[in-house]
């Protein structure tokens, strides 16, 4: 192949040089004579190809009758470096092999300068400049694309378009190799390949579609153009689709090429999909079906009608021999059938009759290659010939294979379930035979990678590895069940992995802001010592003052004024007086904290329902009277009790006192019970609850209280459950502590220790406030605290949750520790948006040069009293859009001042890159960001009462809550007090730049200020970007007329030629063209051919075709 292409690509190199030296008139008489010379082949298929791999090479012989006329070159031969450096991008061009490169720098320098000199020439040639690049035909295929759809051409019409395709085609053989190289890169391949499924049906019979189809196959004459067109994911599919055409000459190109794509490297699979997609494109019952109907069908033109049969049977003997078929029995077998029961072997015969030679070639090598498949076939069997039309035959030699085996009783139990497959006498079930079918064909092809030759029916199917399953099925039973095991050991240590991650970096980041915090009341102890001492050197001078005054006259000072809180102070006793008072206690760094209070007492009630955070208990409420106002005792009632609880109903109870005078004096309820069913109200209303309720389906009320077999077995294996809590309530609390994964006594260490070790995260926590036991949960709970083991898991967790001291001030302290930091750096950032933007705008000088600039217009613009303006507010910014231009209404003031900037103030243009906090600053709502610092202000007092209240109690063992807490107020307390100080900062900055643009302070807030100059910024990049538009829009404009008037200049010449000139490069045939060529007239299996008919003799002499009556086997299918 390669030996073959390197002569090619000389051939035509030489062909390029004599191009420039012979006369036109022996240009015309020149032409080439390739000599094939015998090609050999080591197996059935593929040795065919010469221009693949050949190891002799052809001559290549130049038949000219007259002699060479040379040109006399007026230009002199350059200096040899050059010389080799130009001509070295010549050959570059060629795509030529190392071996023919090496030919044509041997070339002596005279040769070199004149093919360089006529390839320049060609190059420069002005009649050739518009369609010397693929640009030109890719516009204009395009436009032929989106035309056809909306009219009919002409006859004159489409002959011009018909031409535009032909000189693509001719250029795509002809024109060097950056032309090829070109066309991929603009992705001329799919230009071509939607001109093709975008046509319509005039166009898919015209000559259109076969120049297409050309244009198409003169780039895979390219070994560029051939790996891009078998690299594009459609373009086989796409090309398979034209046979669907009449067009007698496109169906024989598109065969040409599907055949001749089946012997290069991985094509042929390429092929096999196409024709699938075919079969779904044409609505085919079969693959393959629309070629045989073709091979079968009389035209009455011979010369057509043999050419397309020829072509059709090229093509099938590629498709079984090449690819896989090439070396694998089974798939030939395979593929074959699939002709065959098409009924192929008729037409076969009945294509005898036409007596052409390159036809029965190609017959005869069908026949043969299937005589020897059939007869390797039937030796597995130690037989001369198997039928394949006899069932009954090949199940007996199947039988007769695989009786004494393992495989046996496997082969009986197919046929048990064939036996058992449903059956319709009309055969609508074929569909599950054809599933086993395609089972069968995927087990037979596939190889041992797992690969597929043919396109898989059933995908994800690996029968190696199926089989692997069946043979270690109790092995693979036993890892699948250690695989279980450690994935469950891998998925709760990946657990404790994180849940140890997140307790490490919560660690490490409260420890990084304590250094912080740490570092900082460093800096600040130290500037506050400065301050003392610098307090004490005044108080020392003060007091040496003052003891020089008293010693001098009666003058008194009054005491200094203490000093500042910060540290201890100790003064010496040399540096003091005796007359003077002593100095106040210095004042500790921490104050001891009271002596605790007494402990409530245990039980006692939570706070109530929508309590502020953190609600102290309170005293009490008073017990009510026992009598009412008259001072006359109610009777006392007799109200029946219930067998077992009931579920409470929540009502709000009118106290004795309140009842004389009411309509509840009049009201006799005892009445009422002699009446009720109170057996089925307990039953409805009990607070023992199965786990699905009745009440979620009442029409199994009357079942289960007859009591079912069933409910009566369920009654013995579930354990009835206490429940008094809401129901949808409880089975929200369920849901969630299912989410938890922790039993109720690690949820309540958890919350002792607050949560050291991270197992309860933010949005955990966050829920776990909604449930937290309110004091009617908990007085319903206290009833019956006897029976907790019967409680329903919500109600014993709020049961358990209540016992804990201050329950719901704990989590709540926890949430706002777990918050703080996210809080924090959320409202930190915000604030120093303002702070930064604010200090931008007032230092900006490009914006102080662009608001000078617009005054300067707005004063020029506008007269009377809204001229001679000294400023204007900032809001009028987003005003200047609003005026446009009277010439051009799509320029707007804005436009023109951007073009005045870059014309006399460049520097402007840059303006965002000094107000790059604004965007930010925009979106911040001041009055929002201060009740956020206010609400972490109050959280912080609030964890801080919680504190003292903690310390002054009595803790239980393991109770973690005021070391804790206490490293966290101290942290916390000081990063909140930053984020003040940076508040107040901003708020002072931001008060400076309203009154720095003049604006008026507290009308206007930090949004709509900075939105402002942000909604102005993005104006003016938006302006800025519509000016480049409309230059790139203008240059476009220019550079497509200059290419109109070009192509009108082209189309006139061309017009006014009847005949265009020949090209100046000779339209030989490529490696491509030449794997077609011999594809189409048979050679590509002469050794083939050869081979199996010295086999056939010599089983001949040997008494093997006893059976047969002639060479070429006759099978009716």
């Amino acid at each position: 192949m390669n030996a073959l292409k390197d002569h090619i690509q000389l051939g035509e190199a030489r062909l390029d040089v004599f191009s420039g030296i012979i006369s036109e008139h022996d240009q015309k008489i020149a032409s080439y004579t390739m000599i094939m010379a015998p090609r050999k082949r080591n197996r059935h298929a593929l040795g065919f190809l010469c221009c693949f791999g050949g190891s002799d090479l052809p001559e290549i012989n130049l038949k000219d009758n007259n002699p060479l006329q040379f040109l006399e070159f007026s230009v002199p031969i350059p200096p040899a470096e050059e010389l080799n450096a130009r001509f070295s991008e010549l050959v570059d061009e060629l795509d030529l092999t190392d071996k023919n490169r090496e030919a044509m720098f041997a070339l002596p320098p005279e040769k070199k300068w004149q093919i360089y000199c006529s390839k320049k020439k060609e190059q420069e040639d002005p009649n050739k400049l518009a369609t010397s690049w693929p640009d030109y035909y890719i516009d204009r295929i395009n436009s032929m694309a989106a035309m056809q759809t909306l009219y009919a051409f002409d006859e004159e019409e489409t002959e011009m378009k018909n031409k535009i395709v032909e000189d693509l085609k001719t250029a795509l053989r002809t024109q060097p190799m950056r032309f090829v190289t070109r066309f991929i890169e603009l992705d001329g391949l799919s230009c071509l390949l939607n001109f093709l499924k975008s046509m319509d049906y005039e166009t898919s019979e015209s000559r259109i579609h076969t120049s297409v189809i050309g244009c198409i196959k003169a780039l895979m004459n390219n070994s560029q153009g051939r790996a891009h067109v078998l690299a594009h994911p459609e373009s086989i599919n796409i090309i398979s689709q034209s046979l669907r055409t009449e067009n007698i000459k496109t169906k024989i190109a598109v065969l040409e090429i599907l055949g001749a794509v089946c012997l290069v490297p991985d094509g042929h699979k390429k092929v096999l999909q196409a024709m699938l997609h075919y079969q779904v494109y044409a609505a085919e019952r079969t693959r393959f079906q629309t070629l045989l109907n073709e091979l079968d069908r009389s035209m009455g033109r011979y010369r057509d009608e043999v050419n397309l049969k020829t072509a059709i049977m090229s093509f099938i003997n590629a498709v079984l021999n090449a690819g896989a078929g090439e070396d694998n029995l089974e798939f030939r077998l395979h593929l074959r059938y699939e002709f065959l029961m098409l009924g192929i072997q008729p037409v076969i015969d009945k294509l005898r009759g036409h007596e052409n030679a390159t036809l029965d070639r190609h017959l005869d090598f069908f026949e043969m290659v299937r005589n020897e498949d059939d007869l390797e076939l039937a030796k597995r069997f130690d037989l001369i010939h198997i039928d394949t039309k006899s069932a009954s035959q090949m199940f007996e030699l199947i039988k007769k294979r695989l009786k004494h085996t393992d495989a046996y009783p496997y082969l009986l139990s197919i046929l048990q379930h064939c036996l058992q497959m449903p059956y319709k006498r009309n055969g609508g079930n074929f569909q599950q035979w054809q599933l086993l079918d395609r089972i069968l064909q995927q087990i037979v092809l596939q190889d041992e990678r797992g690969e597929d030759p043919d396109i898989a029916p059933l995908e994800n199917f690996n029968v190696k590895n199926i089989i692997k399953m069946l043979v270690n099925e109790n092995e693979v039973k036993q890892w699948r069940d250690q695989a279980e095991k450690f994935r469950k050991d891998h998925a709760e240590l990946m657990s404790r992995l994180e849940k140890k991650e997140r307790e490490c970096e919560t660690k490490t980041q409260e420890k990084d802001e304590m250094m912080k915090t740490l570092n900082k009341m460093k800096d600040k102890l130290q500037k506050e010592s400065l301050e003392l001492r610098q307090t004490r050197d005044q108080m020392n001078d003060l007091v040496a003052q003052l003891n020089e005054f008293s010693q001098g006259g009666s003058i008194s000072f009054p005491p200094p004024p203490p000093p500042p809180p910060g540290g201890p102070l100790a003064l010496s006793s040399s540096h003091t007086s005796e007359n003077l008072p002593p100095l106040p206690p210095p004042l500790p760094f921490s104050s001891c904290p009271p002596p605790p209070a007494p402990p409530p007492p245990p039980g006692g009630p939570p706070p109530p329902p929508g309590a502020p955070p953190f609600f102290s208990m309170g005293m009490p409420p008073p017990s009510t009277a026992t009598f009412s106002s008259s001072g006359t005792s109610l009777k006392k009632k007799s109200i029946p009790q219930p067998s077992h609880p009931l579920k409470s109903f929540n009502w709000a109870k009118l106290s004795e006192e309140r009842i004389h005078g009411t309509i509840w004096n009049e009201i006799d309820d005892l009445k009422a019970f002699k009446v009720l069913d109170l057996e089925d109200f307990e039953k409805m209303f009990s607070a023992y609850q199965r786990h699905q309720d009745l009440l979620t389906n009442p029409s199994s009320c009357k079942q289960k209280e007859m009591g079912s077999t069933e409910d009566l077995y369920l009654s013995t294996r579930k354990v009835k459950e206490l429940s008094v809590i809401d129901g949808r309530r409880a089975q929200n609390c369920v849901i969630l502590l299912s989410k938890l994964k922790l039993s109720n006594e690690e949820i309540r260490q958890a919350i002792l220790k607050m949560d050291e070790q991270e197992d309860l995260a933010k949005d955990m926590l966050e829920q776990l406030l909604k449930f937290v036991p309110e004091k009617s949960d908990t007085d319903l709970l206290e009833e019956h605290k006897h029976e907790i083991e019967r409680m329903a898991r919500a109600d014993r967790f709020l049961f358990e949750m209540s016992r804990i001291d201050h329950y719901q001030q704990r989590l709540q302290a926890l949430f706002f520790k777990k918050k703080f930091p996210e809080r924090l750096a959320e409202a930190k950032p915000k604030v120093e948006a303002i702070l930064l933007a604010s200090k931008e705008l007032i230092r900006s000088k490009r914006l102080r040069q662009l608001l000078e600039v617009v005054l300067a217009f707005g004063n020029y613009m506008n007269k009377g009293q809204r001229g001679s303006a000294y400023g204007f507010k900032v809001s009028s910014l987003n005003k200047i859009a609003d005026t446009k231009s009277s010439i051009d209404r799509n320029i707007t003031l804005l436009h023109y001042l951007i073009m005045i900037f870059e014309k006399n103030y460049p520097d402007i243009l840059d303006i965002q890159s000094e107000l790059q906090h604004l965007p930010e600053a925009a979106k911040v709502n001041l009055v929002e960001l201060e009740k956020e610092v206010n609400n972490i202000k109050t959280g912080l007092k609030a964890v801080e009462a919680e504190l003292d209240y903690q310390k002054r109690r009595m803790r239980e063992s393991g109770d973690r809550f005021v070391p804790v807490m206490s490293d966290f107020i101290t942290v916390a307390s000081f990063s909140f007090s930053e984020l003040e100080d940076l508040l107040n900062e901003a708020r002072d900055k931001y008060a400076k730049a309203l009154k720095h643009f003049g604006e008026s302070e507290g009308k206007m807030q930090p949004d709509e200020f900075f939105g402002i100059f942000d909604t102005f910024l993005q104006s003016f990049a938006e302006a800025k970007q519509d000016l480049e538009n409309m230059r790139k829009k203008k240059e476009e404009e220019e550079r497509r007329a200059r290419m109109e008037a070009m192509l009108k200049e082209q189309r006139e010449k061309e017009r006014r030629q009847k005949k265009a000139k020949a090209g100046s490069i000779s339209e030989e045939s490529g490696e491509f063209d030449d794997l077609v060529s011999a594809l189409r007239s048979g050679e590509v299996f002469d050794k083939d051919l050869s081979k199996l008919k010295r086999n056939r003799k010599r089983s001949g002499n040997q008494g093997l075709e006893t059976s047969r009556e002639r060479v070429v086997t006759k099978l009716n299918y």
